[in-house]
């Protein structure tokens, strides 16, 4: 061997002892790297999060991304009251939630230890004896695997600890671990704290904002006295108008008086009786009652109108009150009996007029639901005082008044003719006015609601706009508001419904804002609103929480009642905007963002929404241009018989990396082709790369029998859908029996009722059907009757929790079970465990898929083109 063959061999040998060490850097940097990330994600959530439940559970997804964290608790020492609260806590092994227990019971454990010492801990099994030797550490609680707990510190003190524990024999906690915990919790003390003082703040703010409310109640109260003495003045008032402009009619002058009267007290029934001394006699110049149309005048007895004339006095005639007159010999005893039977109440007050009791006005209800009181009784003898004057007025003034309707009279005739000759000219100028009117009010109003249109609602923005550049304190607001469910109304009950939904909504609306503001209708189902001169900004939002409010009551339309929503986008009109389209554009912006976080809300514009939707349709373009030059990885994961290991078939993924953006998570590109409307090509081509695979693998020395697609529900709403399925796999030369179709639970609690032919067509041309994520949703029994699945696949969460769930065990036992009598087989998904897999078969589940099974490989779609 020469010389340099040998130099070359040892430089080889040098080669392979170095790529170890390399490895071992490039896995320390990207360490360093998650923890950076794991800081800043820390700093954020201090900026992000406004309530601790939130905070702990984020914490927990960043201990989780560097170490098994299915153990994970948060606990915290409070010294004035010797308890240990634990702030969060999850435990896969007890299922109980644990909030605070006393001090003495932790002080002696793991727990306790680091909460007195202020010391880390990493307990293993073994480690039992030494823990309790060297430290005098006691087990608490169900023993863990491994346990690794660190302290929480503000400064020097000690004030809580945060721990990992695993019950799992394969699951082993590393140095580096407790590096990595260590070094995190030195900074999420300094977050929980800015997170309570935000929570702090925010209880200080809800409690000023109840006491404003109690001060705004005993403020509405002195308003509503306010009222009602202004009401009683504004009676008085009236009641000296009467007395001053009726013309002589005094039918219609007690008639009116009886209408102010009833405002101020019930009256249902009022009478006034004037004592005509000359005959002695009773007279009823005014009488109105629900049961007596009329009454004539009478001689002079024992009655309560009598009683009242006597005494003088404003009298409250309660049934205790009359059994004590007729006791007295004050009142006829057959009166009296009358009213005990009926439980009337009777108020009566005396009409003095120049020193001397003319007369009586009296109210009085039957039956025992209304009862006058003492302050009835008061109001009444008030008001009968400006009564009596106001008729002594009224007499005094009759004669005039005849005299003047006389005069009136003449000066009638004689102007008649004047008035017959100027009617005709002025009746055709106010018909030229009422079309001109008429013609400005429609080219600036919908014609549908009445509502200002498009162009008179920019007009007003507009000088909105020059407003707000003028005067930089004033505050304008737009809202733009979208309706749910208009194309569902239009289209199952008609355009008139839709159109009744419409005027509805902008009734709705209009009680929703002020007078001065404006309500807009765009088009279609789009409204918006002008706020006006706002005092602060929690106006705009109470707005827009009243119009959502109103919005969601139900609508009676066609005889059906009918539910739609709202979503609100509001954009506040700044110093920097030009034009009435930009504020309109920066509304809508926020309108969509509010549909997009769920519909039935409201969403403020800021400037990072415009570079959202610039990012969101970059990326949309960027799905546009991979789906057209298929730039997306495969992967293949079996469906496994669980007692041989043979392949049921294989579900085929679908995965995009972009050069800018990085890996693009699955359910982000599912979104982005929803919205693009790309759904149903991004299935026809995985159904196509699925049929090319099978070509391809039909030729190889391993061949596949099966493969599985995810499609989409809407395949399903229209017959030509599946018909163009089912002509791209006969097109492929594959047979309907190799392919696997895969729906979602979920989608089918969506649009269930639309779907069943469908399924039925692809079952007869023999595609293999599969419910899949089956209880991730409602886990409709219907579905496993009314649908012909061939398979029924069990979420993965419910797998997830075995064998530790003897509940969810025992629900895949179940649907095993209607399996057998509705001739479809389970397949139990996401079983990444040995633990899990032998739980399976303990219950003889025949198929699985996940990882402890076998895994999925990446296909090189370069490599089978060539």
């Amino acid at each position: 061997m020469s010389k340099d063959s040998t130099q070359y061999e040892l430089t080889e040998e040098e080669l392979r002892e170095l790529i170890p060490q390399l490895q071992q850097l490039t896995d320390k940097y990207k360490r360093a790297e998650r923890v950076q990330k794991a800081l800043f994600d820390i700093s954020e959530l201090a900026s992000s999060v406004s309530h601790l439940n939130r905070l702990y559970s984020a914490i927990h997804e960043i201990i989780a991304d560097f170490m098994n964290a299915d153990n994970f608790f948060v606990a915290f020492y409070e010294p004035e009251t010797h308890v240990v609260d634990f702030a969060y806590f999850v435990d896969e092994f007890d299922e109980k939630t644990v909030r605070q227990l006393p001090a003495e019971q932790l002080m002696d454990g793991m727990t306790g230890y680091i909460l007195k010492t202020g010391n880390h801990l990493f307990y293993k099994r073994d480690d039992e004896e030494r823990l309790a030797a060297e430290y005098g550490i006691k087990l608490v609680g169900s023993p863990p695997v491994e346990w690794l707990g660190v302290p929480l510190k503000r400064g020097s003190q000690v004030i809580g600890a945060m721990v990992v524990q695993t019950y799992d024999e394969g699951v082993h906690y590393s140095q580096e671990d407790l590096e990595v915990l260590l070094f995190v919790s030195q900074h999420i003390v300094t977050t929980v704290d800015r997170v309570k003082n935000r929570e702090l703040t925010e209880r200080t703010i809800r409690e000023r904002t109840r006491q404003l409310r109690k001060i705004n109640d005993d403020l509405q109260e002195e308003i509503l006295e306010r009222q009602k003495v202004e009401s009683l003045q504004q009676a008085l008032f009236e009641i000296s108008e009467l007395a001053a402009n009726l013309e002589g009619d005094m039918d219609a002058f007690y008639s009116s008086l009886h209408v102010i009267l009833a405002r101020l007290i019930s009256a249902p029934n009022c009478y006034i009786a004037i004592h005509n001394k000359e005959e002695d006699l009773l007279e009823f110049p005014y009488f109105s009652d629900t049961k007596q149309s009329e009454i004539n005048a009478r001689p002079l007895g024992l009655g309560l109108t009598e009683f009242v004339l006597r005494t003088g006095q404003a009298e409250l005639i309660n049934p205790p009150r009359v059994l004590e007159l007729a006791e007295s010999g004050e009142i006829d005893v057959s009166l009296a009996q009358t009213m005990l039977n009926s439980a009337n109440s009777w108020l009566g007050s005396p009409l003095v007029v120049d020193g001397e009791i003319a007369g009586v006005i009296a109210v009085q209800t039957y039956g025992k639901l209304a009862k006058y009181n003492l302050r009835d009784q008061e109001l009444l003898r008030f008001v009968s005082h400006h009564i009596a004057v106001a008729i002594e007025r009224k007499r005094n003034t009759e004669s005039m008044q005849r005299y003047n309707v006389q005069l009136e009279e003449r000066v009638k005739e004689r102007t008649a003719e004047l008035n017959r000759t100027n009617k005709f000219l002025k009746q055709q100028i106010e018909e030229r006015k009422e079309i001109e009117l008429k013609l400005i009010h429609d080219a600036h109003h919908d014609a549908l609601t009445d509502l200002p249109n498009r162009s008179m609602f920019t007009s007003r923005l507009e000088l909105a706009i020059a407003s707000k550049q003028r005067y930089s304190d004033s505050m304008f607001a737009v809202l733009f508001i979208d309706l749910d469910r208009f194309k569902v109304i239009n289209d199952t009950l008609g355009h008139h419904a839709g159109d009744e939904f419409l005027i509805e909504v902008a009734r709705r609306i209009t009680l929703c804002i002020r007078g001065h503001d404006l309500l807009a209708r765009l088009g279609g189902d789009e409204f918006v609103v002008l706020l006006d001169n706002f005092e602060d900004e929690a106006d705009v939002e109470e707005v827009a929480n009243r119009i959502i409010s109103s919005i969601s009551e139900p609508f009676l339309l066609d005889g059906r009642e009918m539910y739609s929503g709202a979503s609100i986008g509001i954009a506040h009109l700044e110093s920097y905007y030009r034009s009435a389209d930009e504020v309109l554009r920066d509304a809508d912006a926020a309108m969509y963002q509010a549909k997009t976080l769920g519909r039935g809300r409201f969403v403020m514009f800021d400037k990072s929404m415009r570079d959202r939707l610039i990012e969101e349709l970059e990326l949309e373009n960027e799905f546009r241009r991979a789906l057209r030059e298929e730039e997306f990885d495969y992967f293949l994961q079996p469906v496994i018989k669980l007692n041989d290991n043979s392949t049921l078939y294989r579900e085929m993924y679908v995965r995009w990396s972009h050069p800018a953006y990085g890996k693009i998570a699955r359910e982000q590109f599912r979104q982005v082709a929803e919205q693009s409307g790309l759904t149903l090509d991004l299935d026809l081509f995985q159904l196509t790369k699925a049929c090319e695979l099978l070509n391809h693998y039909a030729k190889s020395d391993e061949p596949i029998n099966k493969i599985a697609v995810n499609v989409s529900i809407n395949h399903l709403l229209q017959a030509s859908m599946v018909n163009q399925m089912l002509n791209v796999i006969e097109t492929s030369g594959i047979t309907p029996n190799q392919l696997v179709f895969e729906f979602d639970e979920n989608d089918l609690n969506r649009r269930s009722q639309f779907i069943l032919p469908a399924i039925k067509k692809l079952k007869r041309a023999g595609v293999t059907l599969v419910l899949d994520n089956f209880g991730s949703g409602l886990a409709s029994l219907s579905y496993l009757f009314a649908y012909p699945f061939d398979f029924i696949k069990i979420d993965h969460r419910f797998v997830k929790s075995l064998p530790r769930s003897q509940r969810n065990l025992k629900l895949i036992q179940s649907v095993m079970l209607i399996s057998e009598h509705l001739k479809f087989q389970v397949i139990a998904e996401g079983v990444d465990s040995q633990a899990q897999l032998d739980a399976l078969n303990d219950i003889e589940c025949i198929y699985g898929q996940g990882k402890v099974l076998k895994h999925a490989r990446v296909l090189d779609m370069a490599s089978l083109a060539s």
